[in-house]
């Protein structure tokens, strides 16, 4: 009995160990609570963030009649826009260096709402663009944030995430054209839609700030490197660039695509049906490229779009036209997430100063994209402007092939 008594362990060294294996499986459970937390109430400002654009975006015909401007007017206009952001560019790359990013998402959001409201009560020309500016200013300082936070969350799920974070983006860019063409239906003013809007964000910003991300302020890499551009980044911003360009072009002109081209009385049909089938490949894009891989996942990406934008423009009817345009938010949908998830591995920069660098490659999209279908729709017709984005299609094929080269060459000499 003594030799069976010494072979068996001590029965409190059983019990601890009972205990320290309660209390890991504890702490995983409250770890996997908490992150689903942090990513719930993540989802959510990617959600609002997407519905405050659309609000705007969704009434820039109404906008456009409401001040009598034609499209070479409208076009100055949304120069506002990225030049609003360029403003803001510098900032939130320091301050996402400076601080951990919740603070300048809650920041930058709560005056996003105010800048919303401004833009809707603007009288003349000269406080429209102030708000405009604003409006832009604010949403590069969130969106650099709030990026910054999904790339530091990403990293503690095996699965990858980042394509349903702009999903929810999308999610809420189709809730606000909804709630815009149920508005319009209800003949509501711009004022009071956006001053509603305005409220709902604030006051989700004030609960939702305690289940951000702490402590994410990353330790290194958080200078800006004057020299010779990292060809990593460059190439990505390149992507960026040019999908920046369709983006803020279809953001900006669907809607007076099919107000003026598919003359129908809704013209929010065209922002809705790309921005419903953004959101449909966002979410579904993680699954795409875990099957097919992110090199094949961008030449898909580019022959819808061009595909997409040569039947909307050749067939300039409604139906051709709405399948058109859902097949140019399918095709730019997985771009901008996978290139902000490349950004994030960059082995010179943090994630949070990589991304503000390949937010200017964007920025300097959007500033170009819009004002120019302006000009060229002012100069030649709109239908004829519209063919820039299949250009811009057709160059994100070989651009991400040199990139993908020279991922595989720099991994090879490491």
């Amino acid at each position: 009995m003594m030799l069976i008594s010494e072979d068996l362990p001590d029965a409190d060294t059983s019990l601890k160990f009972v205990e320290n294996e309660l209390l890991d499986l504890q702490c995983n459970y409250n770890a996997m609570i908490s992150n689903t937390k942090h990513r719930f109430f993540l989802s959510l400002f990617f959600f609002m963030s997407g519905l405050s654009f659309s609000t705007w975006a969704s009434r820039i015909p109404t906008i456009k009649t409401a001040f009598g401007f034609n499209e070479a007017e409208l076009g100055s206009l949304l120069l506002a826009l990225p030049i609003g952001s360029l403003l803001g560019l510098p900032l939130s790359g320091w301050l996402v260096s400076k601080y951990n990013s919740r603070v300048p998402l809650t920041v930058g959001y709560g005056l996003n709402a105010f800048s919303l409201a401004l833009i809707g009560f603007s009288y003349n020309t000269f406080s429209l663009v102030v708000a405009v500016v604003l409006f832009a200013f604010t949403t590069r300082i969130f969106n650099i944030s709030v990026n910054t936070q999904a790339i530091t969350l990403q990293k503690r799920f095996d699965k990858k995430i980042m394509g349903s974070f702009h999903g929810y983006w999308s999610m809420g860019g189709i809730a606000g054209i909804l709630l815009s063409t149920l508005l319009l239906e209800l003949n509501v003013s711009i004022q009071h839609h956006f001053i509603a809007v305005a409220i709902v964000m604030l006051l989700i910003t004030l609960y939702s700030y305690q289940f951000l991300l702490h402590g994410d302020k990353a330790k290194t890499g958080n200078k800006l490197i004057l020299s010779k551009p990292d060809p990593y980044i460059f190439y990505l911003g390149s992507v960026v660039f040019l999908c920046a360009i369709c983006e803020g072009g279809m953001f900006d002109w669907s809607g007076i695509y099919f107000q003026e081209i598919i003359k129908v009385e809704i013209f929010t049909y065209g922002y809705l049906i790309f921005m419903t089938f953004m959101a449909t490949s966002r979410f579904l894009s993680d699954i795409i490229i875990s099957r097919f891989g992110m090199p094949k996942t961008y030449i898909m990406s580019a022959v819808f779009i061009i595909s997409g934008i040569g039947l909307a423009t050749i067939f300039p009817y409604f139906w051709p036209a709405m399948i058109g345009f859902s097949l140019v938010g399918f095709g730019t949908a997985a771009i901008i997430p996978m290139s902000y998830a490349l950004a994030g591995a960059s082995k010179k920069y943090s994630a949070g100063m990589a991304i503000s660098i390949i937010a200017t490659y964007s920025i300097t999209g959007m500033l170009l994209g819009p004002p120019l279908i302006g000009y060229l729709a002012h100069a030649f017709n709109l239908r004829v402007s519209f063919i820039i984005f299949a250009l811009c299609g057709a160059l994100l094929i070989p651009i991400t092939r040199m990139f993908f080269k020279h991922q595989k060459l720099s991994s090879e000499t490491v």
